[in-house]
């Protein structure tokens, strides 16, 4: 007979087993989860008063303009559009697409460590709400975009998460198991509705948070991978 200690790992260690299995393909977001987008990144830059800052965020490049080029949207159009009614803010519009890139501080170096500590334990894919034409900038800006086994981009598909239909569309495309899948975001709707579609799902707070909740998986061990500097994320 096992002692209490014993028996109480060994059980701890067959949970882990039984989730290790039941988990094939591990689906990413990435902004705020692979990358630190934030358009105060560029706005710091543009105005030196913080609060006429907040305000033009909340009132002119709103994120209800912004995430109908997420939906597929041009770019090109929604400026024009937005310029056109607020032709005061002109240049200040043009910069959420011309200096785009200065949106994006950088790739989480945690997060990214641990996609790379997954390949080759399980399918790994994205799903994203991203314009088409950044998306297209940010795989030549971060070439480990293109390590994915499949991505599925809100600005080609013309849905967005939350809708059930963009986690459908994901696993029909790739032939996926929802219950066979685990989904990473940072948005509590958007985890909502990975559940509600079957899939298990994670809500990202940091790389460290990550790196626990992954283990409680059985898909990395309790330390992280090796040499990966895990960060709490700040974005």
């Amino acid at each position: 007979m096992l002692p209490a200690l014993a028996f109480g790992e060994a059980s701890v260690a067959n949970q882990l087993r039984a989730k290790m299995q039941l988990i094939d393909s591990v689906i990413f977001d990435v902004g705020n989860v692979l990358l630190d987008w934030d358009p105060r990144h560029l706005y710091r830059k543009l105005f030196a008063d913080q609060d006429r800052m907040e305000w033009f965020l909340a009132n002119i490049c709103t994120p209800t303009w912004n995430v109908e080029q997420d939906r597929g949207r041009s770019f090109v159009e929604a400026v024009a559009e937005l310029a056109a009614r607020h032709p005061q803010w002109e240049r200040e519009i043009r910069a959420f697409d011309e200096r785009w890139d200065e949106t994006v501080a950088g790739e989480i170096a945690g997060s990214v460590a641990l996609l790379r500590s997954l390949k080759g334990k399980v399918a790994l894919y994205a799903i994203t709400n991203f314009s088409r034409e950044k998306y297209a900038l940010s795989l030549e800006r971060f070439p480990f975009l293109n390590e994915f086994d499949g991505v599925v981009v809100s600005g080609h598909e013309g849905l967005l998460k939350p809708d059930l239909a963009i986690y459908r569309l994901f696993l029909e495309r790739y032939g996926c198991e929802a219950k066979r899948c685990l989904f990473i975001d940072d948005s509590q709707r958007n985890v909502d509705a990975a559940r509600e579609i079957g899939m298990h799902a994670i809500r990202f707070r940091g790389t460290v948070e990550l790196a626990v909740e992954l283990a409680g998986f059985g898909l990395l061990t309790a330390a992280g991978p090796a040499g990966a500097r895990l960060d709490h994320h700040g974005g």
